[in-house]
């Protein structure tokens, strides 16, 4: 599953992302890693970006970068 197909609310961990260095060093930087559990926590009109919350860190991803980040579902 990618972080696309998530909707306001959901939780999932990450499981792989399949970006490029500078991307993936970027995402990095904000505490988006592999094992890393995430809550969607809003979307633009169509999805354009997203709002994640990884910690305590609040983090807006185009959806193309979004595309490129596998995760999956935390049920609750």
């Amino acid at each position: 599953m990618i972080l696309t197909e998530l909707t306001k609310g959901d939780r999932a961990e990450i499981v792989k992302i399949n970006a490029d260095k500078a991307l993936r060093d970027r995402l990095n930087s904000f505490g988006v890693m592999r094992g890393e559990e995430l809550t969607v926590k809003g979307c633009s009109i169509a999805k354009q970006t997203m709002e994640i919350e990884v910690g305590s860190t609040l983090i807006a991803v185009r959806s193309d970068e979004a595309d490129k980040i596998e995760v999956e579902k935390i049920d609750a």
